[in-house]
């Protein structure tokens, strides 16, 4: 897609649009720092696949702080560790396969499951993105992550990689994709999913059961999770991806495409769509399954997830890099296809 407008153009006209807005309370977990202070070592001692430039673009990013701002209730910076290297591996490892094929996507999900599984035990002799992932699970095992929890997790971030896969159809025909489709794969690469299985590891919500913590009510919360972050993340990514080709994955976008309409109309029909998500939320909050013992845990485990949408929401306002002209980090990735 060719560009269409300035980001002076853009930004002017954007300063009296509305923005979401959450009904939740902000935290951070008290370890942020020194998470941050890991993650600065690892990008130099594992992203050594990545150049000088797009590493020292990324510890400006602080990507461990969306798992701070998503989980800030876990109790220990070891059990803070394994959320932190999904999101923050899981966003380098995007920018850096940005311009990979859908097969190619493929057979590295494929790969990383196999580690994060435990099927393939062996650690990996090369660094970055599979030995992190290699690492995430040693950090689960070490933090004492229940088995199931940890399935739960794992089978999360499964489908984010599907989703990574899928949309590079429509990165390379430069085109966007119909609605449907679009939330179909932007649920999956929000990244919020896992976020909200790993939110069983705050407080005691590890005790709640399966046939809850899965229970369609629930997994219903969850995608609308994936969507309210899913969408906050196209309207600030916006500016950014009007300017590059491929870039088609942002529902403003998909929006303007589908109904012919302007980029002011298309944001403002984003944020109706992402408001009715939020009020939706709110709805299956307050009228929870009569969930028996398990109903006041329940309600403030639904309250936490509330709290994590608002803390990644958080990190993206508080954020003056990743977006920003200059800031992002391309892909450098060569693919094998063409």
């Amino acid at each position: 897609m060719s560009k269409t407008i300035s980001d002076e153009e853009f930004y002017a006209g954007l300063l009296d649009l509305p923005k979401p807005a959450y009904p939740f309370p902000d935290f951070i977990h008290p370890d942020f720092q020194q998470q941050r202070e890991e993650y600065y070592d690892w990008i130099d001692r594992e992203y050594t696949l990545h150049s000088k430039e797009a590493r020292e673009k990324h510890k400006l990013h602080n990507l461990t702080d969306i798992a701070a701002r998503g989980c800030p209730f876990l109790n220990s910076l070891a059990e803070l560790r394994p959320l932190a290297n999904y999101a923050a591996n899981g966003a380098m490892m995007d920018d850096y396969l940005d311009r990979c094929s859908r097969n190619e996507m493929n057979e590295i999900g494929k790969r990383i499951m196999a580690l994060l599984s435990g099927e393939d035990a062996d650690e990996p002799t090369d660094n970055g993105i599979f030995h992190q992932f290699w690492i995430l699970r040693q950090d689960a095992i070490k933090c004492g992550m229940p088995e199931r929890l940890y399935k739960n997790f794992v089978a999360a971030i499964r489908r984010v990689f599907v989703g990574y896969a899928e949309e590079k159809v429509y990165y390379k025909a430069n085109v966007p994709p119909p609605l449907a489709v679009y939330l179909i794969i932007r649920e999956d690469t929000s990244g919020a999913l896992p976020f909200c299985k790993y939110i069983a590891m705050q407080k005691d919500y590890r005790r709640l059961p399966d046939d809850i913590l899965e229970h369609p009510h629930i997994l219903r919360l969850h995608t609308l999770c994936a969507w309210l972050i899913g969408i906050h993340n196209d309207f600030i990514s916006l500016p950014k991806e009007l300017h590059r080709e491929g870039d088609t994955m942002n529902l403003i976008k998909v929006v303007q495409h589908e109904y012919k309409v302007s980029i002011r109309e298309a944001y403002m029909m984003a944020l109706e769509m992402h408001d009715n998500y939020l009020k939706e939320f709110m709805l299956l909050h307050e009228h929870l399954p009569p969930f028996g013992e398990w109903r006041d845990m329940v309600y403030d485990y639904v309250q936490d997830l509330g709290i994590s949408v608002a803390g990644v929401y958080a990190w993206h306002t508080n954020d003056r890099f990743r977006y920003n002209k200059g800031g992002y980090v391309d892909g450098e990735f060569v693919s094998r296809e063409q």
